[in-house]
């Protein structure tokens, strides 16, 4: 048997760097209680080599990059490296809540940079196109998980509630978190299979993002109420109008701007990386006015990224720049620390074990089946519907993004964050195989 050392050297230096952190963190650890920079260099260090090094393997097997980060801070976190080394799972990754706040804050930045990415990958040009038969996918696409998952809130038990008197609200999150797919993967599958040139493939596309699109504005205000405490119909109200006023202005006045900007940064600017300086005082600018109008910053990160996608000026090289800074340490960090917050050893109840299967039961069925029916009154045949409804079942990076606000504002509790993860990897892995299988049965 030839060991093929190339393959295994990303597991070398993440062994490597495990053990010399461990010890070097140890040493660190004694000498102050305050927050360390060493720590932090080690964390990002360690979801970096295993993310990527992960994620490097997953692309092989065609499966998608995220994965591979997800599964890398599983494997470091309470799930594996906790469960087997408490001691030194303590030393890398300390509970205490000021060294926690150094790693926490680059992964909050990194959700509205991956919001930007995001809305630079929405093609409204698509939607445009095939708008029509598009928008009924999506919605039905939509409607019939949002009930599955509304429903299934209401009937969970208080323990898994952080706060069973606010059920409503977590219904309502519940049904909104298992709704939206992933438009990322969809894409990719949808290309590698060369089906963005065929009808089925632009409508398949085109769902996906009108799903996105419609699912950041719900969990915006969903979020908005949830920062109140309350549901009432002024609360609804308020967040709605805010919510509209907000993407009414950003696609008249806004666009106009976010245009002349880019514009002016590109033609007068000496600067290196000078537009993508403009563009992430952008999406920080319109996360702070939503946050100010009492919706999530997500919605006005996401919105920047689909007016930035828009720029007619965004060259190729800008727009690699800032998708290489965002896929080399953010993505990592944030998605890493998704998989560290989860705990699978849960799992173990059988209880647990029992409704983690019947929420990934439900959410496929849920949005396979609504997906489907959407692509019927959208005027595809069954096999194209079949397609359809295999591409939207994956919830990918967008479900954890969710869950991980979600748990942030106290609306989750940590066993129903480790369902959702479960849930959003094990959809996200079966989708790209059933999608090519559908589509080579075109």
């Amino acid at each position: 048997m030839v060991i093929r050392w190339g393959r295994l050297q990303p597991a070398i230096w993440a062994t490597v760097i495990l053990l010399v952190s461990i010890t070097a963190a140890d040493a660190e650890g004694d000498k102050a209680s305050k927050p360390s920079e060493f720590i932090l260099l080690a964390q990002i260090a360690l979801l970096i080599a295993v993310g990527r090094g992960l994620g490097e393997l997953m692309q092989r097997i065609g499966q998608p990059s995220v994965i591979g980060e997800l599964l890398g801070g599983l494997l470091l976190g309470p799930s594996l490296f906790g469960w087997l080394w408490p001691s030194a799972h303590s030393v890398i990754f300390p509970p205490s809540g000021e060294q926690k706040a150094l790693i926490d804050g680059i992964a909050q930045f990194g959700i509205l940079l991956l919001l930007l990415l995001t809305g630079m990958d929405t093609d409204l040009k698509l939607v445009r196109k095939v708008g029509r038969a598009a928008t009924t996918i999506s919605v039905a696409g939509i409607a019939v998980p949002f009930v599955c998952g509304f429903v299934l809130g209401e009937f969970l038990p208080d323990g898994l509630l952080p706060h069973p008197e606010a059920r409503l609200i977590a219904s309502l999150f519940l049904g909104t978190a298992l709704s939206i797919s992933s438009v990322k993967i969809v894409a990719v599958v949808v290309r590698e299979m060369n089906f963005m040139r065929r009808n089925v493939g632009q409508i398949i596309v085109a769902s996906a993002i009108i799903d996105d699109t419609l699912g950041w504005i719900i969990i915006a205000v969903i979020f908005s109420l949830a920062s109140r405490g309350s549901l009432d119909i002024l609360s609804v109200a308020q967040a709605l109008f805010g919510t509209l006023a907000f993407l009414a202005v950003s696609f008249t006045i806004g666009r106009r701007l976010v245009f002349r900007l880019i514009r002016w940064a590109n033609d007068h600017l000496v600067s290196s990386a000078a537009v993508i300086t403009v563009i992430l005082m952008l999406m920080c600018g319109m996360a702070m006015i939503t946050h100010l109008i009492g919706v999530h910053t997500v919605l006005g990160a996401f919105i920047a990224g689909v007016l930035v996608g828009e720029s007619p000026i965004l060259t190729r090289q800008i727009d690699e720049r800032l998708r290489g800074l965002i896929s080399s340490l953010f993505m990592p960090v944030f998605f890493g620390l998704a998989g560290l917050s989860a705990d699978l050893t849960v799992l173990k109840d059988p209880s647990v074990l029992e409704l983690t299967a019947a929420l990934v039961l439900i959410a496929s069925i849920g949005k396979f089946g609504g997906a489907f029916v959407g692509g019927a009154l959208g005027g595809l045949t069954r096999p194209e519907s079949y397609a359809l409804a295999s591409g939207m079942n994956a919830r990918g990076s967008t479900e954890v993004i969710i869950a991980t606000i979600g748990l942030s504002m106290g609306m989750l509790s940590q066993t129903m964050f480790s369902m959702i993860v479960t849930m959003a990897i094990l959809t996200t892995m079966a989708m790209p195989p059933m999608l090519r299988s559908a589509l080579a049965r075109l």
